[in-house]
């Protein structure tokens, strides 16, 4: 509402033009080049294409190119394409089940009316034809030569509307919106082949992006489709997902908690194909995380919900960029539990990346161009040899001064060295144990590694017997909105579990009667507002379990070995052991790392004797 709205006559309702219903239309569905390249390369997935190709300029301001080896067009079907709500993908009885990208028909009318759009198609067994529109003007069919499949050309985008011209960020940044965009729907369809090139200043153009199709079933040709656009670190260092739950599928690949990233940009979620930035989800895929990742680090998958179309409504939308599923607790419960369990099944694994940036940091500093490399090569000597060596040079007098480490007698042990996690060997700095494996060696963080078993350990304590409650002497009266209140009792169940206990209290109040005695004296009226609004925003809330965690974690914490201790060789195998036999001890609370592995092969690099 304006602040000086002047005396207003009776407003006259008008039919708009063609014209300008498109370019309002274009305004919701085109919101910058790579709004344009994601319609355009949907279609071209939505016509059967198999190689698809996006040439852009200037950030696709200037040009937007996607040619496709897909069905085509006749001469009959390109000037209905270009018509406002005509497509081939539904038939308009049922807006529930759409099994194809785009259903609505808006997107190449839409850019037609902003840009210079030229469409040049053949259909198997047809003529070529071509058809240009300029800021809504449709011009005369043309034929043309052109094998299989369909190119279409956007040339100067927004020049129909230039005021949008205004809002239009950098080139480069326009070029990373596009790129994202390709490699999202990459992602999406692995055995189709994509290539994107950056075409400004004419000529062939650089090839920015690559993949070509894969082969194999869905999860073969997903891992090798990941690897190319995500790479190797990640499908290395990431769980296989199959979970099915009541007419419901999860599959895709989730990472590591080691392998968390400082944002959410390798997080790449699906529905039935469909890249989404759905906020259910992406809170879904948080909390399954929760409990081993801090807040300052966010999880890396590629997962896709696979489920009947009548069972999520896609058409919620301008960009078809959010969803809405029939069953949202069925969707966030899979997701939470069954990348859990993944967590769980992965044991004591870490990622592998932690001991790459180990080695990197044992690393020399670089030589100089211009000096030959140096050559470290000597005959390896026989084990005799080493032996009468060693005894030579064995000293028979004290050290100067007292070690920097406790180093155990290594008895033979060959069943512990076969261990994951090998045989303790040393303890240095009164906080890290080696061990020795077969293929290496381990370094643990003993206070870390221990904390998270503890953590494990009272965690289970507490799912066995229950979250105690303790009785407020008044109970405290929260008032809310009809809305938030009937959220908060839908969820007091699931509420009383975890030892906070409320009850309606007349009109719009909740009564708060019990809170979980593990978190003490707590504010429990900012405790409800707080747990309302995650149920409004994402439709469940993980808070209070959270606050719970966090003091199981700072109990586990207290009670777990300290670092400065020194410990026996039995007690650090037994440390060891208690390590591959509970499930996510491979990061600590906060998910870093409880231990790095560096193989004999590395070990022997750094020396110079590989």
């Amino acid at each position: 509402m304006m602040l000086d709205t002047p005396n207003m006559t009776r407003p006259v309702i008008r039919q708009l033009d063609e014209s300008a219903i498109n370019r309002i239309a274009a305004g919701e569905v085109v919101e910058r080049p790579a709004s344009a390249v994601k319609e355009l390369v949907e279609n071209a997935l939505d016509a059967g294409a198999r190689r698809i190709t996006v040439d852009y300029a200037d950030g696709g301001k200037t040009l937007i190119r996607v040619t496709d080896d897909g069905c085509g067009m006749t001469a009959d079907d390109l000037p209905l394409a270009l018509s406002r709500h005509a497509t081939s993908k539904i038939d308009g009885s049922d807006l529930l089940n759409i099994r194809s990208f785009g259903f609505r028909g808006e997107a190449l009318p839409s850019l037609g009316a902003v840009g210079r759009l030229t469409i040049t198609s053949r259909a198997e067994g047809f003529d070529g034809v071509s058809l240009t529109v300029e800021g809504g003007r449709m011009g005369a069919l043309r034929p043309a030569a052109l094998g299989r499949g369909t190119v279409v050309e956007l040339r100067d985008l927004f020049f129909a509307t230039p005021a949008r011209l205004k809002f239009m960020r950098s080139d480069r940044a326009e070029m990373g919106a596009i790129a994202d965009v390709v490699k999202r729907l990459a992602l999406a369809e692995p055995h189709v082949g994509f290539t994107l090139r950056d075409v400004s200043g004419g000529g062939e153009g650089r090839v920015v992006f690559r993949a070509d199709p894969e082969n194999g079933d869905f999860f073969d040709a997903l891992h090798g489709r990941l690897a190319r656009v995500i790479g190797a670190d990640f499908t290395d260092n990431a769980l296989r997902i199959d979970l099915d739950r009541e007419g419901m599928r999860l599959v895709g690949y989730a990472a590591l908690p080691t392998y968390s990233r400082g944002s959410s940009v390798a997080q790449f979620l699906f529905v039935n194909g469909r890249p989404v930035l759905d906020k259910m989800l992406f809170g879904a895929l948080r909390a399954a995380y929760m409990d081993v990742l801090s807040r300052d680090r966010h999880p890396a998958a590629v997962l896709n919900v696979i489920c009947d179309p009548d069972r999520v409504d896609v058409n919620v939308h301008p960009a078809k960029a959010e969803v809405r599923f029939r069953e949202p607790a069925l969707i966030r419960g899979m997701f939470v539990s069954g990348l859990r369990l993944a967590l769980t099944g992965a044991g004591h694994r870490a990622s592998d990346t932690v001991a790459t940036e180990t080695l990197q940091a044992f690393r020399a500093e670089p030589m100089v161009p211009s000096a030959p490399p140096r050559i470290y090569q000597m005959d390896r000597p026989s084990q005799t040899s080493l032996s009468r060596a060693f005894a030579a040079q064995a000293p028979d007098f004290g050290f100067a001064e007292a070690p920097a480490a406790r180093v155990e007698p290594a008895r033979a042990e060959p069943d512990l060295t076969e261990r994951p996690l090998g045989a303790a060997r040393a303890q240095v700095h009164e906080n890290y144990i080696i061990a020795q494996t077969a293929r290496g060696m381990v370094i643990v963080d003993q206070h870390a590694a221990h904390e998270r078993l503890v953590y494990e350990r009272l965690k289970a304590q507490a799912a066995e017997r229950g979250i105690a409650a303790q009785a407020l002497l008044i109970p405290e009266i929260v008032e809310l909105s009809v809305a938030d209140a009937a959220r908060l009792l839908d969820r007091a169940e699931e509420l009383a579990e975890l030892g906070l206990v409320i009850e309606p209290f007349g009109g719009t109040a909740v009564a708060v009667r019990e809170t979980p005695a593990l978190l003490g004296r707590v504010d429990a009226a900012a405790l409800i507002r707080d747990i309302v609004d995650d149920l409004a925003d994402l439709g469940a809330s993980d808070r209070l379990k959270g606050r719970i965690d966090a003091v199981l974690s700072r109990m586990a914490c207290h009670g777990s070995v300290r670092s400065g201790r020194q410990m026996r060789a039995e007690e650090m195998n037994a440390l060891l052991r208690e390590m591959e036999a509970t499930p996510m001890s491979g990061q600590c609370n906060h998910g870093r790392p409880t231990y790095v592995e560096l193989k004999l092969a590395d070990i022997e690099k750094l020396f110079g004797r590989r």
